[in-house]
């Protein structure tokens, strides 16, 4: 009922839902930017259905998109969402008025393809205004605490946009833009973890200790495979030998690793594994991290490690990460590299000095 309901009403929803987005007084240019973008929400709407009801990436990449174009039209985060909730309330009003009975299960499927929709435009829109924001900042010469501000912020700001929007009911805290919401909260805390470890490294106020890395590994190991579960990817810990010990600035380093797999964890294809392995020698540790992102398209891999270096269309970041990362391990008289493996990932290496193991070390 509901894919021959929208075959018939297509039109009738997109004018309705220009309609109500005239009324909030958006810029008279963007118009043409709503219908196109209703019409292909309409449209791949009706596809779901047409193949089982199966999630439709497509909608989400649409929504992005959609996301960026008005965001350069001038529209809030606020009315991009808003414009999602004029579909849905375009849909059931006329369903009303027409008297189609739409079911229960037609309604499930309206309300997933909203929140892959809302997801999608809400996340492309916090990146952007955060690449944009960082970009301005840069432009003005302001130092790096501008730049975790301004991060800091927009994390924040689209964390609390997806709030709002699980808060009206229309979309579950499972879908889309529950995700949404955990990947913000994720990305704030690593991101100020990240921080106070490099302002450690800054002042030169440093706290090495021996300790066992697989019980590093192990303290690492349950919020990286949260932060892997929200990106949808697959995180294997390999076994770590027992009785293989570094000496190294602890959160240092915590905040260097987990900063390799938030990366890998980025740029990995979907439904892919990252890999966190260990390899111990006589006299080395090597900490390493593999996703399966197909490898890199730039031929100089060690640049990854300038910063605001970056290597994917995934903007979001400021490009500080893997600078940090290789700063983070020279300080502890090691170093880090990358290798590319081509067609299937990459492989980012901690290369550190093995330790005798301490009395210390064995706690």
């Amino acid at each position: 009922m509901l894919l021959q309901f929208l075959a018939v009403h297509r039109d009738e929803i997109v004018r309705r839902c220009r309609a109500e987005a005239t009324l909030r007084a958006i810029p008279a240019n963007a118009i043409a930017v709503i219908d196109r973008g209703v019409a292909t929400f309409i449209d791949q709407m009706a596809n779901a259905l047409r193949h089982g009801h199966e999630p439709n990436p497509e909608i989400g990449r649409s929504a992005m998109q959609q996301g960026h174009d008005l965001l350069m039209h001038g529209f809030s985060v606020s009315q991009v969402v808003h414009l999602y909730g004029d579909v849905f309330q375009a849909i059931t009003q006329l369903a009303v008025e027409t008297g189609a009975a739409l079911g229960a299960e037609e309604f499930r499927v309206l309300n997933r393809c909203l929140g892959d929709a809302i997801a999608g435009a809400v996340t492309e829109y916090g990146q952007e205004r955060a690449q944009s924001a960082l970009n301005d900042e840069m432009a003005r010469g302001s130092e790096k605490l501008g730049f975790l501000a301004h991060e800091l912020r927009n994390l924040i700001n689209t964390g609390l946009m997806a709030f709002e929007v699980l808060k009206t009911g229309n979309v579950g805290v499972m879908g889309s833009t529950g995700s949404v919401l955990q990947r913000s909260l994720l990305g704030s805390r690593a991101l100020i973890s990240r921080s106070l470890a490099e302002l450690r490294l800054a002042q030169g106020v440093q706290h090495p200790e021996q300790f066992l890395v697989s019980g590093f590994i192990d303290e690492l190991a349950p919020a990286a495979k949260l932060e892997a579960e929200t990106r949808r990817v697959d995180l294997s810990v390999l076994p770590v030998a027992d009785g293989v010990a570094i000496e190294a600035d602890r959160q240092v380093l915590a905040a260097v690793v987990m900063n390799l797999l938030q990366n890998a964890f980025k740029f990995t294809r979907p439904r892919t594994t990252v890999t966190l392995r260990v390899g111990p020698s006589a006299e080395r540790v090597l900490i390493q991290v593999q996703d399966e992102c197909g490898g890199l398209a730039i031929g100089n891999v060690d640049a990854l490690f300038q910063p605001f270096e970056q290597r994917s269309v995934d903007r979001s970041g400021v490009g500080l990460g893997l600078a940090f990362s290789r700063w983070g391990v020279e300080a502890n008289n090691g170093r880090i590299y990358a290798q590319s493996l081509p067609d299937k990932g990459c492989v980012f290496t901690i290369d550190l000095p093995r330790v005798p193991i301490s009395a210390a070390a064995r706690v």
